[in-house]
């Protein structure tokens, strides 16, 4: 099979696309011809030597797909082949096959286009297990997103409207505030190097209540941002750390405002976890694709041997939503 590889830490440059062997189903896992993927920030990440994938995955990059079930392992019942599967993955989805657990695929709705299909997993997965599974977001309740022009962000606006619940935002362009209100959001702020906007701008939108759950994929000074502007008792869910890893948080404020701050990831939990946040999807979220009500943003797509060209347009940060790659 073709597969996106990385020759050695460095820019877009590193990556080429070799012949790698085929990968053969083990007891309880499927095959999968991928039809389609995304780029994530870990893919960028991975690629320059600071991420890693955790032990025992591909070192093919790649984190979510959408394809046809190619074969299955010993004792899966579920699936059969044909059947068409989206989900998450530790690596290997920037190829012409992968294998995975047959408990953390969901099926994809007809109505779907293999593109949509395979930008949808690590968005919506992400968001809607910090905002619904974990923060617990509730109808009526006052949600704020930081970089509201990423996948991830955009799932999220639709996921809060879906729940009842009204959803704000940030972002480094007022195009990408414009644009996030077709998809939903209430209002938005640019911040452009003071993270101290938020607050004003949150108490001006709340009547001074607040808000109630902070999915925060940005990290570093907005940290602080996020305890002042959350509500009593909020939740706030860090996500990502692409503005700095390190943050100086008042946590007398934490305690006087009974607040939750909890950060998560995907990538590095176990099988159990990610069949139970997969069928989590499946039951909450590919309904709601199914019919419409949620749907995949695509900022742009590349074919896989233009995988070079879909590495810089996702680190030019001018995207608003997925960057898609097709796997023919």
């Amino acid at each position: 099979m073709r597969a996106v590889v990385i020759t050695r830490p460095g820019g877009p440059e590193v990556l080429a696309i070799e012949d790698r062997p085929r990968p053969v189903p083990a007891a309880g896992e499927i095959l999968v011809r991928v039809r389609a993927s995304a780029l994530n920030r870990a893919d960028l990440l991975q690629r320059e030597g600071n991420y890693p994938p955790p032990p025992g995955a591909p070192d093919i990059p790649g984190l979510e797909f959408a394809g046809e079930v190619a074969a299955v392992g010993a004792r899966v019942t579920r699936w059969r082949e044909g059947d068409r599967v989206f989900g998450l993955v530790a690596g290997g989805a920037h190829a012409e096959y992968l294998v995975t657990d047959a408990g953390c695929v969901a099926p994809v709705p007809d109505a779907l286009s293999w593109t949509d299909a395979g930008c949808i997993p690590e968005a919506f997965i992400t968001a809607h297990d910090a905002l619904v599974t974990q923060a617990g977001l509730r109808a009526n309740e006052f949600v704020l997103v930081h970089a509201v022009g990423s996948g991830v962000g955009l799932a999220a606006v639709q996921i809060a409207r879906a729940w009842g619940a009204t959803p704000f935002g940030t972002a480094r362009s007022p195009e990408k505030i414009e644009r996030a209100r077709t998809l939903g959001m209430a209002d938005g702020v640019v911040v452009a190097g003071d993270p101290g906007v938020i607050v004003d701008a949150t108490q001006r939108w709340t009547g001074k209540h607040g808000i109630d759950v902070i999915l925060d994929l940005v990290g570093g000074p907005y940290v602080a941002a996020d305890i002042q502007a959350a509500a009593p008792r909020g939740r706030i869910m860090l996500v990502g750390s692409v503005a700095g890893r390190s943050a100086t948080i008042p946590s007398g404020m934490i305690l006087g405002k009974r607040l939750t701050l909890r950060g998560t990831v995907l990538r590095g939990r176990g099988v159990e976890e990610k069949r139970v946040v997969t069928a989590a999807f499946a039951a909450e979220v590919v309904p709601r694709l199914a019919n419409g009500e949620l749907a995949a943003t695509v900022d742009s797509e590349f074919a896989l041997d233009d995988i070079r060209a879909a590495h810089e347009r996702l680190a030019s940060n001018a995207t608003f939503g997925k960057v898609a790659l097709r796997v023919e």
